[in-house]
């Protein structure tokens, strides 16, 4: 049974809830939840603990991340299967979650010892002769950390590295569904030197957990990753608060006709169903030019059927389970209606619990749920067009914009695209779905506001302050 961590204690709330094993329904582990009222005694903790955050060196912060980094590449395995097990997600991309998150706090601790500020030249205006001065960036004070399921390590430390850069206090809510990465990340920041004021984890539903975190005057932003409903209605409430949204999408992939379809091909194999499809970026839409159409879709459906679906501790799993069985079920009712409008299904479409085969769909359009909405699962829609300007519109014509990708030979297509595309991210050559963590990292319309990435968080967490100095 795990603890919470609240006011610098592992707490006995005693109440429970079972983390249970997406794949085969099984007993992971049990962890406590927590109260308005404990959440409200974590926040308080964290505000009381500004102080001892703000004023730790340079020196200091980046040597517990640095720390943070080596812990996790120690323990690289024993999280690999946590996150297999609480996450469904397959081991070889479980592992690779756990080395990005390493070297994602080590760019954090560069960005502890970097964060300063610049000169002003005051006397670049005519008022201000004989004037020095600066700016520096100062710590925003408390920070409210709520992730998601889908990489419960790394979006943590996407949010966690860049608050202790920066000097904050943290108080974090994971994801309901995989809350056991996060108390391990919690255990080893301890061990990684961070004052025990300095972090407070509470765990439970979005509607206790969460409203309370979001409505608290003491928490000095908010920054979440998940479901845009969820998103709008923190914006909503979160006040005066600064909030960052990383949100949904329904990510395109164009091959155009001077692609190299035997490279592209397997790249978006990749972009469309690691994890289940359930990524931000997973790729969604694949507009492939009319004249490359059939080269590109024989060997996609081709690729695809010969992956592996199943158990998420098999080395080669490509596709798993869903998280929830009532994900699944949504996402292939999404699949049925889409056949019910004229879609055909060239491989997939059927569903077991919570494994949902990798789908490819044909013959969709954009009025389709399935294609307008996010699916968050392994199914992806191969469509036609004629030029580059039709398919850029099409990319656009949509709620979300958080990153796209374009495979083409031509330099004068790539800039067209990358200048025309309603994105966060434009990725040539690739997949939609390639991040590295010091990126970078956000979207447009829906997908979303702010931007991650350490360096981009830190400025997010912190704010300026202007000095003067009048020598006259």
């Amino acid at each position: 049974m795990k603890k919470l961590f609240i006011g610098g204690q592992w707490v006995d709330t005693g109440t429970y809830m079972d983390v249970l094993n997406p794949y085969d329904g099984s007993l992971v582990d049990t962890v406590c939840t927590a109260s308005a009222e404990l959440t409200k005694q974590a926040i308080d903790a964290a505000f009381e603990a500004r102080e001892t955050m703000k004023h730790l060196s340079a020196a200091r912060r980046g040597k517990i991340l640095d720390n943070m980094a080596a812990l996790i590449e120690r323990d690289k395995e024993e999280i690999a299967a946590l996150l297999c097990a609480e996450a469904g997600k397959g081991i070889m991309f479980a592992r690779g979650e756990a080395g990005r998150t390493g070297e994602n706090f080590k760019f954090a601790a560069d960005e502890a010892r970097r964060l300063g500020g610049e000169l002003v030249p005051y006397d670049a205006s005519e008022s201000g002769t004989n004037r020095f001065g600066y700016f520096k960036r100062y710590p925003i004070g408390v920070i409210g950390a709520i992730t998601p399921f889908n990489f419960p390590l790394n979006l943590v430390a996407h949010k966690v590295g860049p608050a202790i850069a920066a000097g904050c206090p943290i108080v974090l809510k994971p994801a309901s569904t995989t809350p056991l990465t996060a108390h391990k990340v919690t255990e080893l920041l301890l061990e990684a030197g961070l004052p025990a004021c300095g972090i407070n984890l509470v765990v439970g539903s979005g509607s206790v957990v969460g409203n309370t975190m979001v409505e608290s005057d003491k928490i000095a932003m908010i920054t979440f990753t998940g479901s845009p409903s969820v998103g709008l209605d923190i914006k909503a409430k979160a006040g005066i608060k600064k909030v960052t949204l990383e949100l949904g999408s329904n990510s395109a992939a164009i091959v155009h006709e001077d692609a190299d379809i035997r490279y592209a091909v397997p790249k978006c194999v990749i972009g469309a169903f690691a994890n289940s499809g359930q990524v931000c970026i997973s790729i969604q839409r694949i507009y492939i030019h009319e004249s490359r159409y059939d080269e590109f879709r024989t060997m996609f459906v081709d690729a695809v059927k010969a992956s592996r679906n199943g158990d998420p501790k098999d080395e080669k799993t490509l596709v798993g389970p869903m998280i929830e069985e009532r994900e699944a079920v949504r996402a292939e009712g999404w699949i049925k209606e889409a056949v019910s409008q004229g879609a055909v299904v060239a491989v997939g479409g059927h569903r077991k619990g919570t494994l949902l085969e990798a789908t490819v769909l044909e013959n969709t359009n954009e009025n389709m749920t399935i294609v307008r909405e996010e699916v968050f699962g392994p199914v992806v829609c191969i469509m036609k067009y004629k030029t580059l300007d039709e398919v850029i519109e099409r990319v656009n014509d949509s709620q979300f914009g958080l990153q796209a990708g374009i495979f083409t030979d031509n330099i004068q297509n790539a800039f067209k695209a990358i200048d025309r595309l309603e994105v966060g991210g434009v990725m040539i050559n690739d997949m939609p779905t390639f991040r590295v963590d010091q990126m970078p990292y956000g979207g447009v319309k829906l997908s979303g506001t702010g931007r991650e990435g350490p360096r981009f968080a830190v400025e997010e967490m912190t704010e300026l302050k202007t000095v003067m100095f009048n020598l006259n």
